[in-house]
């Protein structure tokens, strides 16, 4: 399969190497095109966030190096924007004001308005999410779930962006633990999302990077919604949210078989300024 990657964080935000180092990574790999895609600035100390005053040293970088490697790789500006009501910056704004090529919209902070009221979802420390549950949802999952898929679809509603990340990461530190994807509430919250998806025309992506951190035993989002989306004819991209030059590609094969299973034939990648559908091997 030819290989495209268009989520990956450097050391910018939360990654651990410097963009070029992926450059060459993704060249040893034979890869076709990549896409930066640091975390957006927020506007509070944070250790995952590209901050407010590096973000036009980023983008001169990455634009840099597209032009110095134009005739080996297609190399893509982004930002994984990070949606927080009444706190991130407009997605439109902020994708003008860097004049990124393409934006991917995402939910790990739950809440508004204060950095003291946001519920840290993601992150390798399932504790973090345990008291986030508790300290403000009183331990009611269904209290707690539903806030980020509201959020979620608030973002959706109200940013305009091309890619929607990892939507349903929120089962991540579940495990089963306080509830199960089978339940037709939960379910319920994702087809109210998958609509909005659809009805947006936003690309989704599928998201490994659970399988090879081992903090999830599969893909975002879940295979069972891979086959609603491929019946709803929703778009997608396999995307590793690389952290690591040697995390590019991780657990590709998986994703693509996940997507063929559920009847998916083409991905969409990113070429001459937009969104285009290819063949897996094209």
């Amino acid at each position: 399969m030819t290989a495209y990657n268009f989520h990956m964080h450097t050391n910018y935000s939360d990654g651990t190497d410097c963009p070029e180092a992926y450059v060459k990574a993704a060249l040893n790999q034979g890869m076709k095109a990549i896409g930066f895609s640091d975390h957006s600035p927020l506007p509070f100390d944070n250790p995952f966030s590209l901050p407010k005053e590096k973000l036009d040293e980023y983008v001169r970088l990455i634009r840099k190096l597209q032009s110095e490697y134009r005739d080996r790789l297609d190399i893509f500006l982004s930002l994984e924007m990070d949606y927080v009501p009444h706190m991130s910056q407009n997605f439109a704004e902020l994708k003008a004001r860097a004049g990124l090529d393409y934006v991917i919209g995402s939910v790990h902070l739950v809440g508004s308005a204060n950095e003291e009221n946001l519920w840290f979802t993601d992150g390798p420390d399932a504790a973090i999410y345990d008291d986030g549950l508790h300290q403000f949802f009183g331990g009611d999952i269904r209290k707690g779930v539903k806030a980020f898929y509201d959020q979620t679809n608030e973002m959706i509603q109200n940013e305009l962006f091309d890619v929607i990340g990892h939507f349903d990461k929120i089962k991540m530190h579940n495990q089963n633990r306080y509830f199960s994807e089978g339940e037709t509430w939960y379910r319920n919250h994702v087809f109210e999302t998958l609509g909005l998806i659809r009805e947006k025309d936003l690309i989704v992506e599928i998201n490994t990077r659970g399988i090879y951190k081992k903090r999830y035993d599969g893909l975002y989002p879940s295979g069972w919604v891979l086959n609603e989306m491929h019946r709803m004819n929703i778009p997608v991209i396999v995307s590793s949210d690389a952290h690591h030059p040697d995390e590019l590609t991780a657990e590709f094969a998986r994703a693509t078989e996940a997507l063929m299973a559920a009847g998916y034939k083409s991905r969409m990648v990113f070429q001459n300024g937009k969104w285009n559908e290819t063949g897996w091997w094209d």
